[in-house]
């Protein structure tokens, strides 16, 4: 039994009926992406942001280090090798705050799931293979762990749930071609893909947190 995540939320109303499950990346933690919300321009909508801290294990790539990881890393391969089961810890426990956002009146199907690098590992898993309906997924500087795993549209639970992928066209940590690899991948199986790409590194700039707050508004009802 995974341990339940700690983690954080950001409300804008009192009365949310929507929520964004944002996972930072490697190394970072809840705050990563705390300070993007009032950015957003979502004041006027009742949406719960939801920010999960990864837990603390040894990062191979990094020497063994200790860290906020969502998986290990094992080689920094263009095709990255990974520890596929610490991917499915993760995905079954960021499925366990799906869950407990139902039991406070937010069903899956108004939540955006999004993350950054390793966090968009975990947000692509849990809307593919996952088995909760998504309002939407936002892949942030990220890549597919196992593209061939993914079924088509047709037989995954989000198959019609817009994907926005987004990448710095010289991030020198997850290399652009592997965004390019995902859309075609999710493209070709049938998935609703909106893809850009920016002039920044592995980062957020202020062109795409714009972009990402039109994405949102779409999404949020």
């Amino acid at each position: 039994m995974s341990e339940m995540l700690e983690y954080i939320t950001v409300d804008t109303s009192e009365t949310p009926t929507h929520a964004v499950i944002w996972l930072h990346g490697l190394g970072a933690d809840c705050h990563d992406f705390e300070g993007l919300v009032p950015q957003l321009g979502l004041a006027h909508k009742a949406v719960r942001f939801v920010f999960p801290n990864a837990p603390i294990r040894p990062v191979t790539i990094n020497g063994g280090m200790k860290m906020r990881a969502w998986y290990d890393i094992l080689e920094m391969s263009l095709d990255r090798k990974v520890d596929m089961d610490n991917i499915q810890e993760s995905m079954t426990q960021i499925e366990a705050i799906i869950e407990a956002l139902g039991k406070q009146g937010i069903s899956s199907d108004r939540i955006v799931m999004a993350g950054f690098s390793q966090g968009g590992v975990i947000a692509y898993q849990v809307a593919l293979l996952g088995k909760y309906p998504l309002a939407g997924v936002m892949a942030l500087s990220t890549y597919l762990a196992d593209p061939d795993a993914v079924p088509t549209a047709q037989t995954s639970v989000n198959g019609n749930a817009p994907i926005l992928i987004h990448h710095g066209s010289f991030d020198p940590v997850v290399a652009p071609v592997l965004a390019g690899r995902a859309r075609a991948r999710l493209d070709e199986l049938g998935y609703q893909t909106q893809y850009q790409v920016y002039d920044m590194p592995h980062s957020v700039c202020p062109e795409q947190v714009g972009d990402i707050a039109h994405w949102l508004l779409e999404r949020l009802g």
